[in-house]
């Protein structure tokens, strides 16, 4: 199959040729057609098999004839980050070179006035992020009464960063006979209720199963003490062994403070290296992924906000310095290399703690991972817990469930408590104790600190155990025979 067979107009084919794609995807293949005959579709396949064609092709294509009004854009695409929506913009300049259609970009890090300029001036194909949308809505510089055509692209990373509750409000705020186009590389139960709730009949188009990676990519995992020194070595010791077919590559870790750290490591031992994360502003983040694509920067570090839909072509090799939290986000991590038809290399760094990770990623792409040095055995996973907690306990470093230690060690290091407790040994004072009224009258300085516990475990001082009534005595009427002294005060009566 061809994209002529795909009912394209000639001018989408022109940039097509220009472009130099010659074959669809699968997605794109079976997506186009049923885009073209106004039917909303639902789009499951993994990450780096041209998603992003398959919507923008048919919509360059159904927006041929008609125009935008001022504030009154006809087409509405939502991205989860604002490279990914940049990303996107390139892709419609390049495939809508032969048309003249107004792209408008709504993304964070950017001057409200610029992106203003552009929707009075109109928009055919407006690209945003959920929360600059709803700013601009907000501030009443826009109206989505007439997108004819919505978007939503990788559905799931916008699941992950919390969008849905933003996304479900921007939906009722468009009109109900627009068609929708919905793309994402996993389909967790959530995203199967949004697109039952706002979807009218969709196509379901699915070529490959959910969360699963491309089998041109090798992946492999490796073994490291949970030391972050040691796990950085073994990072760079991977990336040695693999010098002589890396062309560059992206280093993947869960924290942006990680991230921060590792750049500077890299650096620090010769390693042509870039950082890309969230707490970087907008300029800083084009600059460094756009000298990436350059070559300029051999290695990038970067957090989960490279890992979801970037398409950089000639990414080589992926590394995970650390077991994503979801496994989900390996599948999309991997994804950025082996894209096009590539070959490509993954390989992750796991430590005794991430175990479990790696069991919950296998289960999710239902395959076995290889081990660079074979499998580590349960013995030299519990040697390498305890010599971590024994040189944690030198530093006399605090240890915690989330702070190096699991919630077993945590456990275990718990005293347990004895199960015979000893009762308080309740005194009868005679007619003429006054030990209460002494205690009462005891500076908190002089009180004894010396506590015992009561049979159900809560903490009796000596002061407040005097206090107590006799356990034999029949029950208290009143004040019974202890009067405050302030009760015993005459009153003066006014004349």
């Amino acid at each position: 199959m061809t994209f002529k067979d795909l009912k394209l107009s000639d001018k989408v084919l022109a940039a097509i040729d220009a472009a130099g794609y010659t074959i669809p995807t699968p997605i794109q293949a079976q997506a186009i057609p049923f885009a073209l005959e106004g039917r909303d579709v639902v789009g499951i396949a993994q990450t780096g098999t041209g998603k992003t064609a398959s919507f923008v092709l048919p919509l360059l294509n159904m927006l041929e004839q008609g125009r935008a009004r001022a504030r009154m854009p006809r087409s509405l695409i939502l991205e989860p980050t604002r490279e990914l929506a940049a990303q996107v913009a390139e892709a419609f300049e390049t495939l809508g070179s032969q048309h003249k259609l107004t792209v408008a970009l709504l993304i964070g890090g950017v001057s409200f006035d610029d992106q203003e300029k552009k929707l009075e001036r109109g928009a055919d194909i407006l690209i945003a992020t959920p929360g600059r949308l709803l700013d601009h809505f907000g501030r009443g510089k826009l109206l989505m009464n007439a997108v004819d055509y919505l978007v939503i692209d990788e559905a799931d990373r916008m699941l992950d960063m919390g969008f849905i509750p933003d996304i479900e409000r921007i939906c009722k705020l468009l009109p109900p006979s627009r068609q929708t186009l919905f793309f994402s590389a996993t389909m967790p139960p959530e995203i199967q209720k949004l697109t039952d709730q706002f979807l009218k009949n969709p196509e379901q188009v699915r070529v490959s199963a959910p969360a699963t990676a491309a089998k041109n990519i090798t992946q492999k995992l490796k073994f490291s003490p949970a030391d972050s020194k040691t796990k950085r070595h073994v990072l760079r010791e991977l990336m040695r062994s693999e010098v002589a077919t890396i062309q560059n590559a992206i280093i993947f870790c869960n924290r942006k403070r990680d991230v921060a750290v590792l750049h500077k490591s890299l650096v620090k031992h010769g390693f042509n290296a870039g950082a890309l994360h969230g707490d970087l502003d907008q300029r800083q983040r084009m600059a460094t992924l756009e000298a990436f694509r350059k070559g300029e920067i051999t290695y990038l570090a970067a957090s989960d906000v490279a890992a979801r839909g970037l398409d950089i072509p000639e990414v080589s090799h992926v590394f995970n310095f650390d077991v994503p939290i979801s496994p989900e986000d390996y599948v999309h991590r991997i994804g950025r290399t082996g894209r096009a038809g590539r070959d490509g290399y993954a390989a992750m760094i796991v430590t005794p703690k991430e175990m479990k990770g790696v069991r919950a990623i296998e289960n999710l792409c239902k395959a076995k991972i290889e081990w660079i040095d074979g499998e580590p055995s349960t013995e030299n996973l519990a040697a390498t817990d305890f010599s971590e907690r024994r040189e944690r306990s030198r530093r006399g470093e605090r240890g915690g469930a989330g702070r190096g230690r699991s919630k077993e060690a945590v456990v275990a290091a718990k005293p347990r408590e004895t199960a015979e407790v000893r009762p308080i040994r309740q005194e009868t004072p005679s007619a003429d104790d006054a030990r209460p009224m002494r205690a009462a009258s005891t500076s908190t300085a002089e009180r004894p600190a010396r506590n015992r516990r009561n049979g159900d475990g809560s903490s009796v001082s000596r002061y407040h155990r005097e206090l107590l009534p006799p356990a034999t005595s029949a029950p208290v009427v009143g004040l019974g025979d202890h009067v405050p002294a302030f009760l015993m005060r005459p009153v003066r009566v006014a004349s």
